[in-house]
C-alpha cells in the first residue's frame, strides 16, 4: 500500500463499533490506522467486523504495544497531533502535513496524562460548546480531525 496521507492513532481502544467505524473512516481517506494494545477488544471481534462493514480489508493498519513502540519505530515521518478534552488549541489552528499523526485516546479516560504532559505542543481540542457534554463519541472526533488534515492538505491529491 501507498504511503498514508495521514496516521490516525487510537490508544488503547476499547468499543469495538467505534474502532469498526474509525476503521471504515481510514479506509475511506486512505489514511493508516495505528491501534495501541491493550485493546479492549480481540481483532477478530464480530462487532469490530459488522461496524467496518466489507472495508477491513481494504484498511492499512497495525498494532503496536504500546506508544513508545510506534513513535520509536520510524513508521513515517510526520508529527504527533494529540486530541484531548484538556487542551485549549482547537485543532483547526495547526497545520496538518502529510504523514502526522492525529492521537486519539480511549473512549473513558481519553489519553493519558503522561502522554499528554511530555508532549504539550501537540495537544489540541475540538470545542464542545455545552457545559454539561464532557466529551465526543471517539469515531466523531476522529472524523472531524482527519478530515480537516484532508482539507489543509489538499485531500492528498
Amino acid at each position: 500500500m501507498n504511503v498514508p496521507v495521514l496516521n490516525v492513532v487510537l490508544v488503547e481502544p476499547e468499543i469495538p463499533p467505534n474502532t469498526g467505524a474509525v476503521g471504515r473512516l481510514c479506509a475511506a481517506t486512505r489514511a493508516r490506522l495505528h491501534l495501541v494494545e491493550p485493546l479492549g477488544f480481540k481483532i477478530d471481534d464480530r462487532a469490530l467486523k459488522r461496524a467496518g462493514l466489507d472495508y477491513w480489508p481494504h484498511l492499512d493498519w497495525r498494532t503496536w504495544p504500546n506508544f513508545e513502540t510506534l513513535q520509536a519505530s520510524g513508521e513515517g515521518q510526520g508529527r504527533y497531533w494529540f486530541f484531548t478534552t484538556k487542551a485549549t488549541r482547537l485543532y483547526s489552528e495547526v497545520a496538518y502535513a502529510p504523514g502526522d499523526f492525529l492521537v486519539f485516546g480511549r473512549e473513558s479516560k481519553g489519553l493519558p496524562e503522561a502522554l499528554l504532559a511530555t508532549h504539550p505542543e501537540g495537544c489540541v481540542t475540538v470545542p464542545i460548546l455545552h457545559p454539561a457534554v464532557r466529551s465526543l463519541n471517539l469515531s466523531t472526533a476522529v472524523g472531524i480531525g482527519l478530515y480537516e488534515g484532508l482539507r489543509q492538505i489538499g485531500f492528498g491529491k
